[in-house]
C-alpha cells in the first residue's frame, strides 16, 4: 500500500506518506492503522471530493481507536463525538459551514485542542482556523487506475512521521 515517503521541506520538516487503495476495504484498513497510531491531541484535516471515501477512512480510524459505535459523517450536525475508544474521536464535517463565525458556535477549539483525535472533513473551507501543526490527509481519485482507486496522502509536520511510520 505504501508508495513512498519523502520530506517536503527542509526548514519545517513535513513528512509525506502516500498510500494506494484499490477498494473501500483498503481505505478502511488505512484508516484503522491511523486510529491505532493516533496520539492524544492530534488534529487531522481530511480533504477530497464528494464520494471519495472520507467517511470510510474515518470509520476505519474509529475502529483503530476501538470505537464500536456506528460512525457516519456529521454533515448536518457538524460535530459528532465518540468516547468509547482508547481516545475520544471528534469528527467534524464543515461542508455546510457558511462562514467562519459559525464555527465559533460549534466550540471547535475544544475539539481542535482536546485530548482526543480530531478529524475535520472539508477543512480547506476553514483553513484560517486550522493550527499550523496538524496532519493533513488528502484522498484523490484516479479513474485511469479504476473506479475504486484512491491515492491517500498523509502529511505530518515535525521530525519523522508519528502516523503510519
Amino acid at each position: 500500500m505504501i508508495i513512498r515517503t519523502r520530506d517536503l521541506t527542509d526548514e519545517w520538516m513535513i513528512t509525506e506518506m502516500i498510500y494506494e487503495s484499490y477498494k473501500p476495504e483498503d481505505t478502511f484498513a488505512i484508516g484503522e492503522r491511523i486510529g491505532r497510531e493516533a496520539e492524544p491531541g492530534m488534529l487531522c484535516t481530511l480533504t477530497g471530493d464528494l464520494g471519495v471515501g472520507k467517511t470510510v477512512l474515518t470509520q476505519g480510524i474509529a475502529k483503530g481507536l476501538g470505537i464500536k459505535e456506528c460512525v457516519n459523517s456529521p454533515t448536518f450536525t457538524i460535530v459528532q463525538v465518540y468516547e468509547s475508544g482508547r481516545l475520544p474521536l471528534y469528527h467534524l464535517d464543515v461542508y455546510r459551514i457558511g462562514d467562519i463565525e459559525e464555527m465559533e458556535e460549534t466550540g471547535y477549539e475544544d475539539y481542535f485542542f482536546g485530548e482526543g483525535l480530531c478529524i475535520v472533513e472539508w477543512a480547506d473551507l476553514i483553513r484560517e482556523l486550522i493550527p499550523e501543526e496538524h496532519t493533513q490527509i488528502i484522498i484523490e481519485k484516479d479513474l485511469e487506475k479504476g473506479f475504486d482507486y484512491r491515492k491517500i496522502s498523509v502529511r505530518q509536520p515535525g521530525k519523522g512521521n508519528r502516523l503510519l511510520s
